[in-house]
C-alpha cells in the first residue's frame, strides 16, 4: 500500500470462487492492505487463499470474511504473517476460522492480534513446522472461537511469548490443542514455553490437549490464569509454570498482564536452552494492538511479558 492504507471490499466479488486474492507465486509480500467481506458459493470464502508457493503478509486485517487466511494442502508452500489483526467474523454457514493453514511447509506468524472468533478456531495450522510467537489471540467479550491455538496434524510447534485468552462464551472446553486428528508428519514437537494463558470460563476448562503419545512435549514459564486444569503426560517437560491469580497483574482488568513489581513469581522463570534451532527463552515481547518489541534485558520472569 502507497500513501494509505488498501481497502478490499468484496461487495459479493471474488477470484475463482476461492478469496478476494488467491496467490500462487513466491517471493510474494501483501503490505498494508485490509480484506473485508469475502463470501463464496460453498461458504469457505478467505481474505486471501494461498494455493502454493511463498508468501509474506504484513501489517494486513481480516474482517468480516468466512475465512481470514486459507491455504492448500500443498507440502511446497511458506506463509510468514508479521504485525497482522484477524478481526471479527460474521455468522454464515460452516466453521469460521480466521487463520487456517493446511499441510504445508511452514508457518511463522508474529506480532499479531487474532480476536472475536466464531464456531472455529483463532488459529488452525497443519503445517510441518509451526513458529508462534508474541502474538495476542484472544477471543474477547462476546467471542465464539473453539480453539485458540490448534495443529490437528502434530508437526513441531513452537508457541513461545504468547498472549492466549479464552472467553466465557466458547464452543469449546480445550484452550490449546495438539495432534487430536492424527500425528501424521515425522516429527512431533511441541514446545509451550513463556505464554500467560487466561481462561474467563467459570470452570471445565482444560489448557492444553496433546493427542499422539509419541509427541515430545515440553511446557515452561508460563503463567495459567484462571480455573483449568493442566493434564500432562508423565513423559512431558514441564518447568516453572504457576497458577497466577488476577491480582498479581499490573492491571488485568484492562489486559495489562506485566507482573506487579511486588509479585512473589517475578524472578521464577528457569532457562529452557534451546530446540529445534530456536532458543526458548523470548527475545521480543507483542506489542498492543500489533507488533512485537525487543527486550531491554535477560529473562527473567515467567509468562509472555517481562516489563
Amino acid at each position: 500500500a502507497v500513501g494509505g492504507r488498501v481497502r478490499v471490499i468484496a461487495a459479493g466479488a471474488h477470484a475463482q470462487g476461492k478469496g478476494l486474492f488467491v496467490t500462487t507465486g513466491r517471493g510474494q509480500r501483501i503490505e498494508g492492505f485490509d480484506f473485508i467481506g469475502c463470501t463464496v458459493p460453498d461458504g469457505n470464502g478467505a481474505g486471501i487463499r494461498v494455493e502454493a508457493g511463498s508468501l509474506t503478509l504484513v501489517d494486513c486485517g481480516f474482517r468480516d470474511n468466512e475465512n481470514g487466511v486459507l491455504t492448500a494442502n500443498h507440502e511446497a508452500i511458506e506463509l510468514d504473517i508479521v504485525d497482522c489483526d484477524f478481526g471479527a467474523i460474521a455468522l454464515r454457514r460452516g466453521f469460521t476460522h480466521h487463520l487456517y493453514v493446511g499441510a504445508i511447509a511452514r508457518l511463522a506468524v508474529t506480532g499479531s492480534y487474532f480476536h472475536q472468533g466464531l464456531l472455529g478456531h483463532l488459529l488452525k495450522g497443519r503445517a510441518a513446522v509451526n513458529h508462534v510467537l508474541y502474538n495476542r489471540l484472544s477471543d474477547e467479550i462476546g467471542g465464539r472461537a473453539s480453539y485458540e491455538l490448534e495443529f490437528p496434524n502434530g508437526g513441531v510447534a513452537v508457541v513461545m511469548g504468547n498472549f492466549i485468552m479464552q472467553s466465557a462464551s466458547t464452543e469449546n472446553a480445550h484452550v490449546i490443542s495438539f495432534g487430536a486428528e492424527g500425528a501424521t508428519w515425522p516429527r512431533q514437537a511441541l514446545y509451550l514455553v513463556h505464554n500467560t494463558l487466561v481462561d474467563q470460563k467459570p470452570a471445565g476448562g482444560i489448557w492444553l490437549r496433546v493427542a499422539p503419545p509419541r509427541a515430545d512435549v515440553m511446557v515452561a514459564n508460563n503463567l495459567l490464569v484462571g480455573t483449568p486444569r493442566l493434564a500432562a503426560d508423565g513423559h512431558w517437560t514441564r518447568r516453572a509454570n504457576f497458577a497466577a491469580d488476577w491480582d498479581e497483574f499490573v492491571r488485568a482488568a484492562r489486559d495489562d498482564f506485566r507482573l506487579k513489581p511486588g509479585s512473589a513469581l517475578r524472578g521464577k522463570a528457569q532457562d529452557m536452552g534451546e530446540a529445534e534451532g530456536v532458543r526458548l527463552s523470548p527475545g521480543r515481547e507483542y506489542r498492543h494492538p500489533l507488533g512485537t518489541t525487543a527486550l531491554a534485558g535477560p529473562v527473567r520472569h515467567p509468562g509472555a511479558f517481562q516489563g
